[in-house]
Formats: C-alpha cells, structure tokens, sequence
C-alpha cells in the first residue's frame, strides 16, 4: 500500500522547507542532537578501539573485561597497564586506565600495541591533573582542552557537549509531557463545555496564577540529598511540568470548541462514538497545527527554565554537566577566565537562536490563515 501525505500537510511542509533559515536550524539542531545521542563515541576519556596482545578491545562501548586494566601514575610503563600490577610496596595494585597517557607511552616505547580515541579523549567529570593541566586552564591544542578546564579541571568542552544532550533531552521530555496534559484538560473542556468547562477553567485559572519559579525553588530545595541524580533530574522534570502545563489549555479549548462544531464530530457522535473516541481520534488530530506552532517556543521556554534553575542551583543536580553550572562558575572569573562563561552563553545563545528560527518557520507554515478548508 502506497501511504501518502494529506495534500494540505505536504503543501505545509513544502512551505516549511522554503523558508530556508527555519529549515537549515532544523536540520542543524536535529543533526546535533542525534550526534549527542551516541556522544560516548565522540567525547570521552575511554578509547574506542585497544589493540594489544593479538587482542581487540572496545573500553567506550563494553564497560569491563575479564582482565582489569591498569595504570599506576607516577611511573607509567607499558607492562604496567595490562595483567596485574604491583605499587611500591609489592601489594597488587588496579585502578582505571588512562588512556590518554596509555596512548603516548605505547607510542613512546614503539610497541606493536596501539588505540584510537575520540575525537575529543575526555569525559564530563575526570580531571588531567596527572597530565601537568591545572584547573582554570586556558584552551589548549595540545593537551585538546579545546573550551579550557573549569575549577575542577574538567574539560569544559565535554561538559558543554554533555550539558547539550541533557538540556534538548530535558525540553522534549518537558514539551511532550506539557501537550499531553494540556491537550488533553483543553480537548475535554471544549468538547463537553458547560459546567465542565466553566468549572474546569477556574481551576486552571487558579492553578496558572501559582508562582512556577518559587513554587519549583521551594520543592526542589526540599528533595533529600541522598536522593540519586536520575530521581533528582526525573523529580524536577515533574515538578516543572505541574506547574506549566496550563497554558497550552486555552488554545487547544478554543480550537476544540471550533472544530466540534464541524459536521465530522456530528457524524462520528450519531455513529455511536463515545466522547473520548471523539477528543482522541478525531479533534485531537485536527488540532495538531496548534501544536505544532507552540512546540518550538515551548522548547525554547524549557531551555530557558532549566538553565535559569541550574545557575541559581534549584535545577538539576551539582556535577551533572550543565550550562547553568557552568554559567555560574563563570560569573566567578569573568574577568580572568572569559572563556568559561563565553563558552556557556555562545552555546545557549546558538541554541535558542536556532529554535527562535524554527518556531517562525513552524508558525508561518502552519498559519491556518494560509492553508484552509471550507465546508
């Protein structure tokens, strides 16, 4: 079966694809954000491939094997990294390896064993202290510290490219959860109207008029410190949504209440449809152009919020890689250390920019007034 778009559809995304500023953001933002999503093979401290002993490892993709590696930092030697080590005292010594170092010392020595790392070889949260970088440091071809090193010595460039993944993965988590509840309160108030509407918008009048950023400040500050990140990150997910989604239900209501009115809704309601096979199979779909149109500014508002929250830290939790963190660590050395601050505006200022140019494209395209149906 031959599956075709709906003339009105296609006509939109031809539009779409016309307005070349909106189009090429989508593109580039999209295409980033599937890079981030396999991030590990591009930015990390574990090498991607390891030859060595006639065998093949692959330390960025498999988490352990059977024979630990080693590393001991003061006296780096090659037999040192493979098998089992002694320190100076003659006890057994393991630890993680450093690949980096692993890779010059192999090369320095001329083995036949050798490794490839990504094209960024440091991960979010270690540190090169052991490699002479110092923290603060300026960015650095040489040691491929390409953003610097924040206070902790961390590669500000993986915590950047770490923050990016999690910040767009957080707005889509944000948006989609928004619509859905907004959708769907709007969707209910506009078909069965009455008093379910009336009494349904003066509890989403009194509820949007609840303060979000003290409201969210007040129950994260709350969450007990032993609470593990991911709880942490899913916590704040929930709580902003809560207090967000209302908006999205004046839209969808007046857009359900014109679309109820059509002769489809009256011929779906006389074949014996129940109101919630109406509301999701029918006036949903059709309201999708609302939408759509909201959905980049929708993404560019969450970008916003949990930035804001990370730098005033009600956000996500401390050492995740955020560009809020990073913005309020910048603030510290402004003057001395510009680029770390620079680095965090640069890319959220990229970012929004490219949704602001999405949303316009998305707004125009989709714009009723332009591709309509009359009955």
């Amino acid at each position: 079966m031959h599956w075709k778009l709906n003339p009105i559809t296609a006509r939109k995304l031809k539009r779409f694809r016309s307005i070349r500023r909106g189009y090429w953001s989508f593109l580039l933002l999209g295409g980033a954000l599937l890079l981030s999503l396999f991030g590990e093979l591009l930015v990390n401290d574990q090498a991607l491939v390891v030859r060595h002993d006639a065998q093949w490892y692959f330390p960025a993709v498999v988490d352990s094997y059977p024979i630990k590696w080693i590393y001991t930092p003061k006296e780096p030697r090659t037999g040192e990294f493979f098998g089992e080590a002694k320190d100076e005292t003659g006890q057994p010594y393991s630890g993680l390896v450093n690949y980096r170092l692993l890779k010059k010392t192999w090369k320095a020595a001329g083995t036949e064993s050798w490794l490839i790392m990504p094209l960024i070889p440091h991960g979010p949260d270690g540190n090169t202290f052991s490699e002479g970088v110092k923290k603060l440091s300026p960015p650095s071809r040489e040691h491929k510290h390409y953003l610097g090193t924040d206070g902790a010595g961390r590669d500000i460039a993986a915590r950047m490219f770490y923050g990016f993944r999690i910040v767009m993965l957080f707005a889509l988590g944000f948006t989609l959860m928004v619509f859905f509840i907004g959708s769907t309160v709007g969707c209910l108030m506009g078909y069965f109207g009455g008093k379910v509407d009336l009494l349904g918008l003066r509890l989403v009048e009194i509820w949007a008029n609840i303060p979000f950023l003290y409201m969210v400040m007040i129950m994260v500050s709350v969450v007990p410190s032993k609470v593990g990140m991911t709880t942490r990150v899913l916590l704040l997910l929930f709580i902003m949504v809560v207090f967000s989604w209302t908006s999205m239900t004046y839209y969808m209501r007046a857009s359900t209440y014109k679309e109820k009115a059509r002769d489809y809704v009256a011929a779906a309601q006389l074949l014996g449809a129940g109101p919630l096979r109406i509301v999701f199979t029918h006036l949903l779909p059709n309201t999708v152009s609302t939408l759509v149109t909201f959905l980049p500014f929708t993404v560019a508002v969450a970008i916003s919020s949990v930035t804001a929250l990370d730098f005033l830290n009600f956000g996500l939790p401390e050492g995740t890689p955020s560009w809020g963190h990073q913005l309020r660590l910048g603030q510290e050395y402004i003057r001395e250390k510009p680029w770390i601050i620079g680095s965090a505006l640069t890319a959220i200022f990229l970012v929004l920019t490219m949704v602001t140019f999405i949303g316009e494209a998305v707004r125009e395209a989709f714009d009723p007034k332009k591709f309509s149906t009359y009955e």
